[in-house]
């Protein structure tokens, strides 16, 4: 089965049958390659729904984690997007089709350059990757409509609500280092707002306002 069919099957089996529903999601995961977002070993298994190693410890998430976070953002297109933990760069692409600007912040910097470079050399012009401490967020480019956590933290840093439009919205992970829980929060005039998704399971954040020592957490 060539990638493409591989890809439009996740579409179908992973995504639609497990509820979502955002045709721009959709759309824009059956466009980003991402048999090209992992280790050349492992392009076979791209499409499968889990999660896969990249190196220095980290992972891509599988199919339908990427697509449940993305859906939860709303995107309507004209969008700034940070997003926390680049890792291989795939969930940059597909926030690249779905919004105006997405900014990226990674902390290992061999892992920030490969994903730049391969998100460049795919045409994601509108996609910039920092290497810094995500965990206090990106203040320079400030304020977004929806920031992204792709790992686990302990708590919600201020920093992140605090750098949202209102009406923007979070989506991150939060719970212990061995389980959390999926939450979007909403940033209103009154308060935040705040759904829970789903349990899953991430690699840690790690950083001043994350875990601060990835041996004691």
């Amino acid at each position: 089965m060539s990638y493409e069919h591989q890809r439009q099957a996740m579409i179908i089996d992973q995504l639609r049958s497990r509820g979502i529903k955002d045709e721009r999601v959709l759309d824009a995961m059956g466009r980003v390659p991402r048999h090209l977002f992992v280790q050349q070993d492992l392009q076979d298994r791209a499409y499968e729904d889990s999660a896969l190693p990249i190196g220095e410890g980290q992972t891509i998430s599988q199919p339908y984690m990427v697509a449940l976070m993305t859906e939860l953002l709303e995107l309507k297109g004209d969008e700034r997007v940070l997003e926390i933990g680049t890792g291989s760069g795939y969930q940059s692409a597909v926030l690249s089709l779905l919004a105006s600007e997405v900014y990226s912040v990674e902390r290992i910097g061999p892992l920030a350059v490969k994903a730049r470079n391969v998100l460049k050399g795919l045409g994601y012009n509108n996609v910039q990757v920092i290497v810094a401490d995500g965990t206090i967020g990106l203040p320079e480019h400030a304020p977004y409509d929806g920031i992204i956590v792709t790992a686990g933290a302990p708590g919600t840093p201020s920093q992140y609500m605090d750098q949202l439009r209102i009406n923007g919205r979070l989506v991150i992970p939060v719970g212990s280092r061995h389980s959390q829980v999926l939450y979007q929060m909403i940033k209103t005039h009154a308060g935040t707002e705040k759904n829970v998704s789903t349990a899953c399971v991430f690699v840690p954040l790690l950083g001043k306002e994350g875990w601060t020592d990835p041996e004691t957490y």
